[in-house]
């Protein structure tokens, strides 16, 4: 984050730590209503990366603690990117949790479905998860913590619902991969030029379908990959560029019907009530978000990180072909 005006200049997201310096911006005349141009909040941005005391400066200069930034208020940010603390503080400085925001949820519905569920008490009048939405909620707590804190930057993943790895073989027409290459490849894939590599992926079968995976690249989100894997079933494809950061697409029996998607960013304006339910469960977990969209249910990482059930060597074709 660059320089900002209104006595915000040279604050970067670890500023929002520091209440003395916070403080001093602001009793020096810093603005708490506008942060630089695009109509960015103070507020916002602390909710987001600031300590709690930071937030609870903030929020007794506001006019108005339930302001809008994007179409979401400071405590719906705190609850989405897992900031109890922070989320507490606003309700207490009068930021109200059962405010709605996309899709019909309020912030404090939300959190019914996150990991802190009693963040607030739930009014008299407000409705209780569902059993389908407690579904969502617990399945997707259960595939993040058996996936556990992976690196994944640079990683390709195609994850396939309802076949399994010798058919998504089959249907690429891959051949079982040089293991003397293969040795070679995974001491140091940077080793080796791109187009030495690209056409090895591994192929794991995890409960639900299956998983083909390249540490290295992006082969697997490739649009042929993926319009053959998705032969009458669904195939969700990630790429993790680690340039522009999660790039995700679908396709459907063959057909590509989503691209350039961003996997684990959270709620967005115009999403369902479905739709933000699961981007704010598995916000910020690309992975786990790609794989829950196939319908798997991995136990483990082995799938993303190998080592797979087999690797195999892709035909020489045009990957890129829709």
């Amino acid at each position: 984050m660059g320089e900002r005006g209104g006595g915000w200049g040279g604050m970067d997201y670890r500023g929002w730590l520091d209440l003395g310096d916070v403080r001093r911006r602001l009793d020096g005349g810093a603005d708490p209503e506008a942060w630089g141009p695009g109509g960015s909040r103070p507020l916002h941005r602390a909710a987001l990366f600031g300590a709690p005391e930071v937030v609870a400066e903030l929020a007794r200069r506001v006019r108005d603690v339930d302001a809008l930034e994007n179409g979401t208020t400071a405590l719906w940010d705190a609850v989405v990117a897992g900031r109890a603390e922070n989320a507490r503080v606003l309700a207490e400085a009068g930021a109200d949790p059962w405010r709605v925001g996309f899709g019909g949820w309020s912030p404090g519905r939300l959190s019914l479905a996150g990991p802190v569920p009693e963040l607030f008490a739930l009014p008299e009048g407000e409705r209780e998860l569902s059993e389908a939405e407690q579904a969502v909620a617990r399945e997707g707590r259960r595939l993040i913590d058996a996936l556990g804190e992976l690196y994944y930057d640079g990683t390709g993943l195609a994850c396939v619902a309802g076949i399994d790895a010798a058919e998504a073989i089959r249907r690429l027409g891959a051949t079982d991969a040089d293991p003397e290459l293969m040795e070679a490849v995974l001491d140091d894939p940077y080793d080796f030029d791109m187009d030495e590599t690209l056409r090895l992926v591994g192929v794991t079968t995890v409960p639900g379908g299956c998983v083909v995976t390249q540490p290295w690249g992006y082969a697997p989100q490739q649009p042929l990959v993926q319009k053959l894997l998705s032969a009458g079933t669904v195939c969700y494809g990630l790429y993790a560029n680690p340039k522009s950061g999660n790039q995700g697409s679908v396709f459907r029996d063959g057909v590509g019907v989503g691209w350039d998607l961003h996997p684990g960013g959270g709620p967005d304006e115009g999403d369902s009530p479905a739709e933000v339910l699961t981007n704010y469960v598995f916000c910020h977990h690309a992975v786990a978000y790609s794989i829950a969209y196939a319908g798997l249910r991995p136990t483990d990482a082995r799938a993303v990180t190998g080592p797979p059930d087999a690797w195999v060597e892709l035909p020489v074709r045009d990957y890129w072909e829709h």
